[in-house]
């Protein structure tokens, strides 16, 4: 391959690339607008608890308030989109076996995002407020709606980003960027990744340590364990066609 045919196959791969982000920012900006006209409901629906109402400190913080909720639902929405539209971008590469077997994982990817999301604000969000609700009783609270909802956001969306794990380590086998072997011998600095991530958003309590890190942990062996599955398939299928 010459040099010109080097640089034009690699600029093609930048316009692929450039196609593939813009659809997914497309796709994300039109889900935000869609959420926003259905925002002030989801806003009454997740401040349902609070007792009174949340203040704002000026005109624009409402907008922001809404603007963050509405980025949540359409973050979920784009998601599997953008799992899509990575597959689009790799499947040239791929052989046909492999194709059908990563395209599987997309819908997957929506799933468990929102799994994550609902394992955050379910179980993670109620535990932390009550932690730090119980260490104001010295002090007058009063929340206010940006902080209120920045906070709620910063303890359940990392856990949909999380929660992704199983999907893409079985995406990458199925490449054989990765394999079991591999993930095996990464798993102490896995844990202890998993473990600085799960006490840095957690109260420090060792109880609440435990509720996060032990789901994290068993998230990594299922991961290990579908990477096992997926590469013994993919050994087993993509066998045949070496031949």
């Amino acid at each position: 391959m010459t040099d010109r045919e080097q640089e034009q196959h690699l600029t093609e791969h930048f316009m692929e690339l450039r196609k593939r982000i813009m659809i997914t920012l497309g796709t994300f900006l039109v889900a935000l607008c869609a959420a926003f006209l259905y925002v002030e409901p989801l806003y009454k629906m997740l401040t349902r608890d609070v007792e009174g109402q949340l203040q704002v400190l000026g005109p624009t913080d409402v907008i922001w308030v809404y603007l963050m909720i509405a980025g949540v639902i359409a973050l979920a929405v784009t998601t599997p989109v953008a799992g899509y539209q990575v597959w689009r971008f790799v499947v040239p590469g791929l052989h046909p076996v492999e194709r059908r077997i990563t395209l599987a994982y997309i819908p997957a990817i929506a799933g468990l995002f929102v799994m994550g999301l609902s394992f955050g604000y379910f179980v993670i969000y109620p535990m932390v407020l009550s932690f730090l609700d119980s260490l104001s009783d010295n002090f007058m609270t009063a929340y206010t709606a940006e902080k209120y909802f920045r906070f709620m956001i910063n303890m359940t969306v990392p856990f949909g980003v999380l929660f992704e794990m199983p999907v893409v380590i079985m995406f990458l086998t199925s490449l054989g960027i990765l394999n079991p072997l591999r993930l095996a011998k990464m798993r102490k600095v896995a844990y202890l990744l998993l473990t600085i991530a799960a006490v840095t958003i957690t109260p420090p309590d060792f109880v609440s340590d435990i509720l996060v890190i032990v789901p994290l942990f068993l998230l990594y062996e299922i991961s290990v364990g579908l990477s096992r599955l997926v590469y013994q398939r993919r050994l087993t299928k993509l066998n045949p066609i070496s031949e």
